[in-house]
């Protein structure tokens, strides 16, 4: 019974730390300023939080094939604090060709803000994102 009890205890464990993290799937960004948006798979790499570039579309929601960031990553090092905050992380800009310090907020389970900021934190550019899956 003992030898059962122990055996449970760990595989209770091994699910705990398998478990996907809640931000972990595929978001819509906000429209840019030509009405375009991207799908982003956000996803756990290593012990931080990662996102690539999925898809694109335009502004009348045709998919851009020959979008050329396709596949690059566009949020990284991005570290679970808890309570659906992430903290630490690096967001690149497509639209500006620039990279911030990055933070996220899981407001709900589909809907993710999202900012870039400089100057220590003090001025920041942020979307919701909408979760697709």
């Amino acid at each position: 019974m003992r030898k059962f009890l122990l055996a449970a205890g760990f595989a209770g464990m091994a699910t705990t730390a398998f478990a996907a993290d809640p931000v972990d799937g595929l978001w819509k960004t906000q429209p840019g300023d030509t009405g375009g948006y991207l799908h982003v798979s956000i996803a756990e790499c290593g012990s931080a939080i990662c996102g690539t570039i999925d898809s694109a579309f335009d502004g009348n929601g045709d998919q851009q094939l020959d979008y050329e960031n396709l596949g690059k990553q566009i949020i990284w090092d991005m570290v679970p604090e808890g309570g659906g905050e992430y903290d630490s992380g690096k967001i690149w800009a497509p639209d500006r060709d620039k990279t911030y310090n990055s933070k996220m907020t899981l407001d709900s389970q589909n809907q993710l803000t999202v900012k870039g900021c400089v100057a220590g934190g003090l001025v920041c550019r942020g979307q919701t994102w909408t979760r697709v899956q």
